[in-house]
């Protein structure tokens, strides 16, 4: 009898060992790792590789079905000569951009960095170097933490299995099983695994990583067995133990399977929830309609919907990771460029609405035409105005709460007031409200922001 018990025993370590055991923490211990992240609040997303050539969508080449073959030839003349990650650098933390990530490898399957486990890299393209060790040495130089994006899906790799999202796909079972003889997910999947410990240990400290991403549902998709997700989370936390998570290794309902949810190119209603409990979350977004270059796209978002878009993520406890893809040349769109800079004019003055804030407490009205955040730290309320009143600007329910009321940008007393009347009409005043004179003429500011001393 005991000699079957230990057999059942070793029989049972053995089978478990293979099964990953994602390291667990305190929703407190949690929160104090993404602190950084959270007070941070903005971040420049980087989507750069071969199809910054044909500049047609980084999806270019799933979408015009392109082979190997017919793609090749971005591979051979892949040569960014202006090329300056410094100045990727200054223009990200100009705009009051606090981290980076950037894509080490799309789906395109093309590496930026010198990996060991493929010929498919920008050292042996005529760039002839390892780019994404200059990024991070520019990034980190500037202060800005770093991330790296890295596409769990290949269409490239001789042993990624064609599934519905690769340029081959097809509509029968049986030509997917076709064109899938020989391939071996199990090599791939290894592949994925190997070029990971690469990034997370030749590059120094990782603050960030994006696996992108599962599609499980439906026929021909993949999810986590197809990429084993728990194995390779668990490498990923033993290599870079304090790093950022994304949420699409399809281990939502795994503990410690993700770190912050991504909703992407749209605005949240609320702050977003899983299990009824509010999460991290950060919304990525375009300038345009396109992550990678794409030269005749003109969908660009002007520098006034960028920064609602920052201001209102913020405003429901928020990130935003705004996306740039540089030219084929190395350089950023000129149009990127000069929303950059216009976001950094309005940050230089009005970050402290930005920064290390969140949502407003519940038991703050906001008023209409407004967005609110809040440092909890310094207790002040920050009234961002996207229509400027005209002069009285009430806060209803906020007497007795506000001590103190200046404009950001320049600091200006807001005086406090009485309601509007003439001659033959008084206007009544709430027994909770404020009443802030506003000058007539608007700031020049794009988004004038009041912000609020609490008592």
């Amino acid at each position: 009898m005991k000699k079957l018990l230990f057999v059942i025993t070793l029989l049972l370590a053995i089978n478990f060992a293979g099964y990953a055991q994602l390291p667990k923490e305190t929703p407190e211990q949690k929160a104090e790792r993404l602190k950084w992240w959270t007070d941070a609040r903005f971040g420049m997303f980087i989507h750069w590789g071969l199809y910054a050539s044909p500049a047609r969508h980084e999806w270019v080449k799933k979408y015009e079905r392109m082979t190997n073959e017919e793609y090749e030839k971005y591979f051979e003349i892949f040569d960014p000569d202006l090329f300056d990650p410094h100045q990727w650098a200054k223009e990200a933390k100009n705009a009051g951009m606090k981290y980076a990530v950037i894509t080490a490898k799309h789906h395109e399957g093309f590496c930026l960095f010198d990996s060991k486990y493929t010929d498919y890299k920008a050292t042996n393209t005529p760039a002839g170097r390892d780019l994404l060790k200059e990024w991070v040495e520019a990034f980190r130089a500037e202060g800005l933490k770093v991330g790296f994006y890295y596409s769990l899906l290949d269409w490239h790799h001789p042993d990624y299995t064609i599934d519905r999202n690769h340029p081959q796909s097809v509509q029968t079972d049986e030509e997917y099983e076709k064109l899938n003889e020989g391939r071996d997910m199990d090599v791939y999947r290894q592949y994925i695994k190997d070029q990971v410990r690469e990034l997370l240990t030749n590059y120094g400290k990782i603050d960030i990583i994006w696996l992108d991403y599962s599609f499980p549902s439906g026929k021909h998709g993949k999810g986590r067995d197809d990429w084993d997700s728990e194995n390779l989370l668990k490498m990923v936390r033993e290599l870079q133990p304090g790093i950022i998570v994304n949420d699409r290794l399809d281990l939502l309902d795994e503990e410690g399977g993700w770190d912050f949810m991504t909703p992407e190119q749209y605005k949240v209603s609320k702050w977003p929830e899983r299990d009824g409990k509010r999460v991290p979350w950060e919304t990525c977004q375009t300038f345009s309609g396109s992550w990678g270059y794409y030269r005749d796209e003109m969908t660009w978002k002007s520098t006034r919907q960028l920064l609602e878009l920052l201001i209102e993520s913020v405003s429901k406890g928020g990130n935003l990771l705004l996306n740039v893809g540089p030219t084929a040349r190395g350089t950023f769109d000129y149009r990127a460029t000069e929303r950059l800079e216009a976001i950094g004019e309005w940050m230089k003055y009005n970050s402290p609405s930005i920064y290390n804030c969140t949502e407003a407490p519940d038991d703050f009205q906001k008023p209409d035409n407004c967005l609110l955040t809040y440092n909890p730290e310094t207790n002040r309320l920050y009234v961002h105005l996207l229509v400027y009143p005209l002069k009285w600007f009430t806060l209803k329910g906020y007497e007795g709460r506000v001590k103190y009321a200046r404009f950001l940008h320049d600091g200006s007393e807001i005086k406090f007031g009485k309601p509007r009347h003439n001659v033959t009409y008084q206007e009544s005043k709430g027994k909770d409200d404020v009443i802030l004179i506003l000058p007539v003429v608007k700031p020049n500011v794009e988004i004038p922001v009041i912000e609020l001393y609490l008592n």
